[in-house]
């Protein structure tokens, strides 16, 4: 039964928001946003807890929002990490334990929806937005992200270039916004009215068109030094999306694995992350 209203229901809302475009595509198209931008997924779980709770440091206050920031203290570079979509910062665990024991001061935040911060809501103009304030109060050094993440930080860094970053570091990150836009309509099965409706209002309301919203052309330009980590076969975001990534970013290194998943747990790949940050 469980199985069965989740193949249905994304169905009927796209059935929704057509029926809605009969009498107002602007309606239409907010619902359609307003369901795509929502965080169903991502909440602290009482597994998790413990871990996040010794490391609380503040809640900052920004962007509308009220954002849980954890700090691990060292004598090294700072690194800030940027976690994914429908997750919050217990992910990077691991990471954290490898970049400990080598001595970097870490920083992590829960993103709006997401872990102990407050909000329903998330879209990358936004995790945009809280990333460059997050920047502007802690200066890390060096920025890891995952996932949509990955994309965040280099949509912020084609924005707002920060001088004193030295090093970005994706991992299974999308690139594409009309990528997932695509797979956003074939999943719920809203039709291209609707769709011309939705890319509408993502201009009336951040001024870039959808095809705008591309990592590879947010790298284009970017000097800082780069690593990318993607699996091939990974089922969430696109393994071409890195490639073409590295192919545009000039100061790149690309690591490409084959059956590790999408979240990229792995020690030796969080070894492989601390030695790109120690060259």
């Amino acid at each position: 039964m469980h199985k069965f209203l989740n193949k249905i229901l994304p169905k009927l809302y796209g059935f929704y928001f057509n029926v809605l475009a009969l009498f107002s595509k602007k309606k239409a198209a907010e619902k359609t946003f307003e369901v795509f931008s929502t965080i169903r997924r991502g909440k602290v779980l009482p597994k998790q807890q413990a871990y996040l709770e010794v490391a609380k440091h503040e809640v900052l206050e920004t962007c509308g929002h009220q954002l849980q920031i954890y700090r691990w203290t060292g004598n090294k570079d700072r690194v800030l990490l940027v976690h994914g979509w429908e997750s919050n910062s217990f992910r990077w665990r691991n990471l954290i334990a490898t970049l400990r024991a080598n001595d970097y001061d870490i920083v992590a935040f829960d993103a709006p929806g997401h872990g102990n911060s407050s909000g329903k809501h998330l879209h990358l103009p936004l995790y945009s937005d809280c990333i460059h304030e997050i920047i502007k109060t802690y200066s890390p050094k060096h920025l890891i992200g995952h996932s949509f993440g990955g994309m965040a930080i280099l949509f912020d860094e084609f924005k707002r270039s920060k001088s004193d970053t030295k090093k970005i570091v994706t991992i299974g990150s999308p690139s594409e916004f009309k990528e997932l836009l695509a797979h956003y309509q074939n999943l719920v099965g809203f039709n291209n009215q609707v769709l011309k409706a939705f890319k509408a209002l993502v201009v009336e309301r951040f001024g870039h068109e959808v095809q705008d919203f591309s990592s590879s052309r947010f790298v284009k330009n970017n000097t800082k030094k780069g690593l990318l980590i993607h699996d091939e076969l990974d089922k969430l975001a696109p393994f071409h999306a890195s490639e073409q990534v590295h192919a545009d970013w000039q100061d790149s290194t690309f690591i490409r694995t084959k059956g590790l998943g999408h979240s990229l747990h792995q020690q030796h790949i969080n070894e492989r992350i601390v030695g790109f940050l120690n060259l």
